[in-house]
């Protein structure tokens, strides 16, 4: 029954919807198919068509049309990243997962052998020079190398500004610093909504966001080495240089000029006579070994049930935007019960507690209906909360579990344990088209297993950090009772 043009441009954008477009089990139009022939039948009386066969269907030959009411563009809408392709939106993060994952992996244990600083800065300059690149990535492949790139860059930026930060830091200011230094990640995550809002379009957004890493880069030379790295690292007159540096800064001139090489030798002797750390240390000796098991568990399990929850943001109901400005807002206060905890009660409780709870929450959320997308959303959000004060808790305590010698590598491989959760997240997501209670029951799971498996380790409030993994175990061996 083919028709002309004026005919066709007759009828509404709902009919040639209907006669294009077969609808789905949901009965709503098909996002990915189309009827070979138009379907004719439908502009008949229903009891001449009942016994009609439906027309065959095929791929979409013309094109996509995308809702621009949240983002102008993105790399879905670009590169038609849709319906045959939709996985290539996840094997994009996933790359990046893996660039971090392999950053903390390598720039970790570099950074024990070459210092903080010089890693540090090559992880600026990185990330600036990638993450510009990325913003003007021709096609789909050069935008997945570059942001492998970016995903090392960042976990270098990362470990090594906690280590410099807990290896600078007095014992009794630990806690707070390295909270402090956290909440710039929160700032980032309250912000980002807001520069997304102005700039609706990927490039523009991404480009805004790498460019100031080419001044922080800069201002990377001027910071101040590890003292403690460069007297493992057998260089300590470059050490003293830098004490005298802190003190001059720190208003402490005169005590600084009383530092010398010689009476550093003297003080640090013990020191100076251990053989510089190996990633075998991390296994080595039997309490090392213990907390590497440990931690490597509670690292996957944080970042594990942070993407799970991550990923499953559309299903609340709220604006891209708005939600993730509630993630970000509900950091401050999570953050803060944290150290309050840490500072109180200890690490390992904290620890302990945020898991529990963040696996709790997620369980939770099972039991209640879809309709009440409020609650389900408060859940999310609270869950999230006490996984960015794991997140919190877990660096610090790394840091201070593991000596100087091997603690860049450390917690390199506590990060790169956290970016095989973050790879192996979006697996357990795909399991609920099959098994729809499996993915949060999983991801609520295991991080209450973590929690109880971090019982094992050791407390670490208000002991001054150890240098060498000997000092670790001699410790332990004075204070067995530090277990439960």
């Amino acid at each position: 029954m083919p028709l002309s043009a004026n005919q066709m441009g007759n009828f509404t954008s709902e009919t040639l919807l209907q006669l294009w477009v077969p609808l789905d089990g949901g009965h709503q139009p098909e996002r990915c198919q189309q009827f070979s022939q138009p379907h004719w039948q439908i502009l008949e009386p229903n009891e001449t068509t009942h016994n009609r066969s439906t027309p065959d269907t095929e791929p979409c030959r013309d094109g996509w049309t995308y809702d621009h009411s949240e983002f102008e563009a993105t790399i879905v809408t670009e590169w038609d990243l849709v319906c045959g392709s939709w996985k290539l939106t996840q094997m994009a993060q996933s790359i990046y997962m893996a660039g971090v994952l392999v950053g903390a992996m390598v720039l970790g244990s570099l950074a024990d052998r070459f210092g903080r600083k010089a890693l540090l800065s090559w992880s600026y300059l990185q990330l600036a020079v990638a993450g510009t690149a990325t913003a003007f990535s021709p096609n789909y492949s050069s935008y997945c190398v570059l942001r492998f790139l970016v995903g090392m860059a960042v976990s270098g930026i990362i470990l090594n500004c906690m280590s410099l930060v807990l290896e600078w830091s007095p014992t009794r200011t630990r806690t707070i610093t390295g909270t402090l230094v956290s909440y710039s990640a929160t700032l980032g995550q309250i912000l980002l909504p807001g520069l997304a809002y102005v700039l609706p379009n990927w490039r523009w957004l991404q480009l805004s966001l790498s460019l100031p890493f080419f001044a922080f880069f800069c201002c990377s030379w001027w910071f101040a080495e590890s003292a403690r790295w460069l007297v493992l690292a057998r260089r300590p007159e470059q050490a003293v240089q830098v004490l005298n540096r802190v003190a001059r800064i720190n208003g402490k001139k005169a005590e600084g000029e009383k530092l010398s090489t010689e009476a550093l030798r003297s003080h640090l002797q013990n020191e100076l006579a251990q053989a510089p750390g190996t990633p075998w240390d991390l296994i080595r000796t039997p309490t090392i070994q213990r907390i590497s098991k440990c931690l490597a568990a509670v690292w996957f399990a944080t970042s594990f049930a942070y993407y799970g929850v991550a990923m499953d943001l559309q299903g609340f109901g709220l604006r891209a935007h708005m939600l993730q400005l509630l993630f970000g807002i509900v950091d401050i206060p999570a953050k803060l019960l944290s150290t309050l905890g840490m500072s109180r009660v200890g690490r390992r409780v904290a620890q302990v507690a945020t898991l529990v709870l963040a696996g709790l929450g997620i369980l939770a959320n099972i039991f209640v209906p879809a309709e009440i997308g409020a609650l389900r959303t408060t859940l999310a959000v609270l869950g999230k909360g006490c996984l960015a004060a794991s997140f919190n808790c877990i660096y610090l305590y790394t840091g201070e579990l593991y000596p100087t010698a091997i603690r860049q590598t450390g917690l390199g491989v506590g990060s790169t344990m956290a970016r095989v959760g973050g790879i192996v997240a979006p697996l357990v997501k795909l399991m609920g088209e099959q098994m729809p209670l499996a993915p949060p029951i999983i991801y609520g799971s295991i991080p209450v297993f973590s929690g109880l498996v971090a019982l094992r380790l050791p407390e670490t409030r208000n002991q001054p950090l150890k240098d060498t993994v000997e000092e670790v175990e001699n410790r332990l061996a004075q204070q067995p009772d530090t277990d439960p």
